[in-house]
């Protein structure tokens, strides 16, 4: 029997410092160096909307997802997890624990990074778009003849800078991240951004999953880069059932596309109020997005 969605959280008197399409983050106390709570609600958002309709689940799913990942990259990269047993939580946030368990991590706050790393290693979103137009990504040159989902040379850092205004964010140049964070951040992010979908994909592939991209958050905790908000999840990233591979057009996947087809398919014009989905796009959402979990972690539960 599936939940009901939550797509929205109340702590009371607990700062909110901002709602995001899918994530709540709290201050757990007044203090500005407090530490964060980060929620995954169950919204859903498509072409920059949040839907009318939540998906039950999908914030535990994203969050177990996260916790996964965190644990296997840790040899990688330190990342900001404090806990996610709400009973370790501090006691005002107690009577709140049925909105997060399961869906919430305590986390330390971290100075963030402007720039969204994307690592991708195969040909497909934007940088499908990209390649058509100039034969490169970010400015990275690839070779001609390339078809959509093939597999790159090798994988590439495309970088993005951060625009947290409901747009889309905007591929940007490796210079340009030097140019706003400096050479030897950069470098490092890239280093490890690389180094993290190294390690990933390697072990989705030997799950039946092909990790085609990803994007991964940075900030600075004590002056150490770390990995931070989620990581590795199928809103972050782009995972495809390897036995439905096939380079030369688009490629099915664990992620919200086939919400995005049912939308273009009705017609919507992309303007609010976003339209609700009916009962069997969201079980079948659902559904999508527990198969990548199950696949990707080997747990049958959440």
């Amino acid at each position: 029997m599936e939940s009901s969605a939550l797509l929205t959280t109340d702590l009371g008197a607990l700062p909110l410092l901002a709602r995001g399409k899918v994530r709540d983050i709290y201050a757990v106390s007044p203090d500005p160096a407090s530490d964060l709570l980060f929620i995954a609600s169950d919204r859903l958002s498509a072409f920059d909307h949040v839907l009318g309709s939540g998906i039950p689940d999908k914030g535990r799913i994203l969050t177990q997802l996260s916790l996964f990942w965190f644990d296997f990259v840790k040899d990688v990269v330190p990342n900001h997890l404090i806990t996610a047993d709400v009973s370790e939580f501090p006691a005002s946030l107690q009577p709140f624990k049925a909105q997060l368990e399961g869906r919430t991590m305590l986390v330390k706050r971290a100075q963030m990074f402007p720039v969204e790393c994307v690592v991708r290693g195969y040909l497909s979103g934007s940088g499908w778009k990209d390649y058509q137009a100039t034969q490169a990504i970010c400015g990275i040159p690839l070779p001609a003849g390339l078809r959509e989902s093939d597999k790159l040379p090798e994988p590439i850092f495309t970088p993005a800078a951060k625009i947290n205004t409901g747009g889309h964010d905007e591929n940007i140049s490796f210079a340009t991240v030097i140019e706003t964070i400096g050479a030897e951040h950069a470098n490092a992010l890239r280093e490890l951004s690389l180094a993290i979908y190294a390690k990933a994909s390697a072990h989705a592939a030997t799950r039946g999953v092909i990790l085609a991209d990803t994007k991964f958050e940075f900030g600075l905790i004590d002056g150490q880069i770390t990995l931070a908000d989620e990581v590795l999840t199928p809103d972050s990233s782009r995972y495809w059932p390897a036995s439905q591979y096939a380079p030369g057009g688009p490629t099915p996947s664990f992620d919200k596309q086939y919400v995005r087809d049912y939308l273009e398919s009705i017609h919507w014009n992309k303007q609010a109020p976003a339209p609700s989905l009916p009962p069997e796009v969201v079980t079948n959402t659902r559904e999508k997005y527990l198969q990548a979990f199950h696949l990707i972690s080997g747990r049958d539960t959440l």
